[in-house]
């Protein structure tokens, strides 16, 4: 892990006290940065979104998709986990802990749009930093290129009717204009960027050339990252202080469905007859959230005031601690699952 990502709680923590300090001291400057929109979507921010995404999508290699029928297993507890179990699961949690349990400690006015950010978290499944979980468990790499490719790809698809499916259960008004738009903005124009910057540096210098641009625009990607979240912060400055609850309250459903999701994804796996080195990135990767695209869609929707954009930042607030107490457990459990595969595999060859 880079130091950045190491530290990511860390930078967040510190983006929060810089956004609310600027808030107070600029508020003209940030009320006219919230007001630069167009058809719903802030322009600022939308740059900001585009800096961060193309960057980790460059490292995306699509042909890994023919390498799906090979891996079948790992990759359909993948596609189940991520969109049948996991979005779904995020919305119950929000509702019962949010919506009910918490509910006389959170401004009431906001209880809806906070269960909407959780529920956008839910739906993006990782799409970056899923390698960086798999590098430090030692996961089977070309697996993680093909399942993370096809993850993208279900997404154009699948992200916006779950989205629209689980806000309208929870009574929140889809305005189906804008969260296509969202779509479009944040996930099919970054990817075909994305892909013809890929194809064309391959074609022309090969891997070395990829890496040299990764290199030089990934400083680019996190500083967009900070600035996104700064921005977040200096609107959110006024709730946090009123409600300093606020953010532990929303860390318990997210931290939650990072472990109950891993939690079955790796049972799914082992209970397949999956390998170790395919099971641990398959269960990471419904664990963590692209939250990248769940911060913008949230400010799409709802805008940078809302307990939706707030509940899409705890996100990232809680992903690095949470990522790698997950990894761990998939390093310890090594032996564990690696045993049980074996006794699975001499019951068959014993026909028990």
């Amino acid at each position: 892990m880079s130091l950045f990502e190491r530290y990511l709680t860390l930078w967040v923590a510190l983006c929060i006290i810089v956004g609310i300090a600027l808030g107070s001291l600029m508020p003209g400057v940030f009320q006219a940065i919230g007001s630069a929109e167009i058809a719903s979507v802030n322009l600022p921010v939308a740059v900001l979104i585009w800096l961060m995404i193309i960057p980790m999508l460059l490292k995306i290699d699509f042909g890994a998709l023919g390498e799906v029928r090979s891996q079948w297993r790992g990759i359909g507890i993948t596609l189940l986990v991520n969109w049948a179990f996991k979005p779904f699961l995020m919305a119950a949690l929000g509702w019962i802990f949010v919506g009910y349990l918490f509910r006389p400690w959170l401004p009431e006015a906001q209880i809806d749009s906070y269960i909407a950010g959780l529920i956008l978290l839910g739906a993006a499944p990782c799409t970056a930093m899923v390698f960086v979980w798999s590098h430090l468990c030692s996961g089977e790499p070309r697996f993680t290129i093909s399942q993370v490719a096809l993850n993208d790809v279900v997404m154009v698809f699948a992200f916006a009717p779950i989205v629209a499916l689980l806000l309208g259960l929870s009574a929140i008004t889809v305005p189906w204009d804008t969260l296509l738009l969202s779509v479009g903005l944040y996930i099919i124009v970054p990817v075909v960027i994305a892909y013809g910057v890929r194809s064309r540096l391959l074609a022309s210098g090969g891997e070395t050339a990829l890496k040299a641009l990764l290199a030089r625009i990934q400083p680019l990607s996190l500083a967009a990252l900070l600035a996104t979240l700064v921005l977040l912060f200096a609107f959110q400055g006024g709730q946090i202080l009123d409600q300093p609850l606020v953010i532990a309250i929303l860390a318990v459903p997210i931290m939650l469905q990072a472990y109950l999701t891993f939690g079955f994804a790796y049972w799914l796996n082992r209970a397949s007859g999956e390998a170790h080195c395919v099971a641990g990135p398959s269960a990471l990767i419904g664990a963590s959230n692209f939250f990248e695209l769940a911060v913008a869609t949230a400010i799409s929707l709802f805008g940078f005031e809302s307990g939706a954009a707030l509940a899409t930042v705890v996100g990232v607030l809680v992903e690095v601690p949470v990522m790698l107490s997950l990894v761990k457990a998939v390093n310890q459990s090594r032996d564990w699952y690696e045993r049980s595969s074996r006794l699975s595999e001499r019951r068959v060859a014993a026909g028990e």
